[in-house]
């Protein structure tokens, strides 16, 4: 008797729909750490994200705010497993990238993603391209990073 092996993984080409909305959960908690450890390793020295002095002075937030492009990061990095693991080729880039609201250190950030768009390649056979819509939300649900992209993504294999 053989065995059935499930491996899970992203989805094909194939199996990305036009107007399908992914949910990505669990959320990812930010913590102080996060941010001093990104922003040190990006060697992006901005006050907002390191010095809780300066931070508290500064209107209208007063308070350390989470390195943007951790933000961005981790938006897309709660979609991997559920939709490209194992089937991208390639991240081909970002068209649009808004932060319309800050994230703090305790904040939890919920990731969402709209397949807006999908067409075969033309130059690259065995491929075809995604249009992905991806909204990051806080706990309290603000819009806190929306993203466009698209990526490069596998055919089912024959």
């Amino acid at each position: 008797m053989s065995k059935r092996v499930v491996q899970k993984g992203g989805l094909w080409f194939e199996e990305f729909e036009i107007g399908t909305v992914y949910e990505h959960r669990p959320g990812r908690t930010v913590t102080e750490t996060d941010t001093v450890l990104f922003t040190t390793l990006t060697m992006n020295p901005a006050a907002i994200h390191l010095d809780e002095a300066f931070s508290a002075q500064q209107a209208p937030f007063h308070a350390r705010l989470v390195n943007s492009m951790f933000t961005l990061a981790t938006l897309v990095g709660l979609s991997v497993a559920q939709l490209t693991q194992g089937t991208v080729v390639a991240n081909l880039g970002f068209t649009e990238v808004r932060f319309p609201h800050p994230l703090f250190h305790g904040d939890t950030l919920y990731a969402e993603t709209l397949v807006r768009d999908k067409r075969e390649s033309e130059t690259r056979p065995g491929e075809g391209v995604v249009t992905l819509e991806q909204t990051g939300r806080n706990q309290d649900g603000e819009v806190v990073a929306f993203a466009v992209r698209q990526v490069l993504v596998r055919l089912r294999p024959a």
